[in-house]
Parts: structure tokens; sequence; C-alpha cells
């Protein structure tokens, strides 16, 4: 049997294992996930995916990226590394809780929210490729899937290299918690107890 073969039918046995109700299932087999499952990033959507250990060892390969009817899926890394302050003013964007985004074309996207939801910026490459000449590790990153994660609102210091699902998870906190045009009294101390839980891992 050819390694392609064994790893389909791995698959057809992972979504022959019914979950019970109200479990968390991998979004593109229907298997059960256990809770520190692994992540896709659907670059067509723009959305996270959840993934049973199947499917994640099937979209492993990120440099080839492998293909998916309605977008492409790439597994999100795992790492998270503290990174030392870095100028993110020279990067053109007024605000001071944002993630920014390497992408697989070479452009980078920010985005952080608002009172009329999430904004979007595109960073020039030129702005960025300096960022990344004075903090080295910038260039380390994955693109699409990993991102520098910033938080220097109310005095805090906060840079990360971070999974994408991370910031997403942020941008929920976010979305739950805020109120009125500036946040409201829930929003930050609630963004203060995220970056605090955040942990450095390989």
């Amino acid at each position: 049997m050819t390694a392609d073969g064994a790893l389909a039918r791995l698959i057809r046995s992972a979504a022959d294992r019914q979950p019970a109700a109200g479990a968390e299932v991998c979004d593109l087999c229907a298997a059960p996930v256990s809770e520190d499952h692994a992540h896709l990033y659907d670059t067509g959507r723009a959305e996270i995916r959840c993934a049973c250990r199947a499917c994640s060892v099937l979209f492993a390969d990120t440099r080839q990226g492998a293909g998916a009817e309605d977008g492409q899926f790439r597994l999100i890394p795992t790492r998270r590394v503290r990174l030392p302050k870095v100028d993110t003013a020279a990067l053109g964007v007024p605000v001071g809780l944002v993630f920014f985004v390497p992408r697989a074309d070479g452009s980078v996207t920010a985005e952080g929210p608002s009172p009329a939801g999430a904004m979007r910026w595109e960073v020039s490459a030129a702005a960025w490729q300096r960022a990344v000449a004075g903090c080295p590790p910038l260039a380390t990153m994955t693109a699409d899937v990993e991102a520098l994660l910033v938080n220097t609102v109310h005095g805090l210091d906060h840079h990360w290299i971070v999974p994408v699902d991370d910031c997403f998870r942020m941008l929920a906190v976010v979305r739950r918690e805020w109120r009125g045009l500036s946040g409201g009294g829930r929003m930050w101390p609630a963004m203060e107890r995220f970056f605090e839980e955040l942990t450095e891992r390989p």
C-alpha cells in the first residue's frame, strides 16, 4: 500500500468514529478531536479550521501548499517566541494592539480592533524589511500562519511571534468584551489577561 493510500485509510478510520454529542470535531472529516488538536489556516477564506491528527498530517507539508476546493489549507505551527521591543510605529499602523502577518506573495497585512470592528492595513514591503533588519527573528516567521502580535496599549510592552490562531482568539476576546468607543472597562483588562497567559513554546 502506498503512503497516500495508508493516509487516506487513516482519515476514513478517524471519520468513522462518531463524536459524543456537543464534542468538537475536525472541520475536514468530522472525526472527534482532542482538546489540544491542531489547526489549519484556510488561505482562501482567511479562516481557522480544527483538524484531527490524520488531517493535520495530510496538510503538514506547508511548503507544498496542499490545496482544497474551497481554499488552501496550511498547518498552523504552535511555537511562540517573546521578542524584544519592535519598532512597529515605523510600519505605519496607528494602533497599539495589532498583529502583522507576512504573506506567501511577499505582502504584509496588519489587523487591529476598532469601534467599527477589525481594521486592516497593508504594510509597505520596505518598512517590513527594516523591521526584520532590526529584529532578525521576524525573518523566521512562516508566511500566512505566523504573526507578529503587539500590545503597547496603556504602557504595556508585548511583542510576540505567535501562531495565527492566537490572533483569532485575541480578536474573539475583543468582539466579546468591547463596549462603546474606547473598549469599555472590561475589554482592556481582558487583553491584559490574554497577554499575561501567553507562554513561550518551541
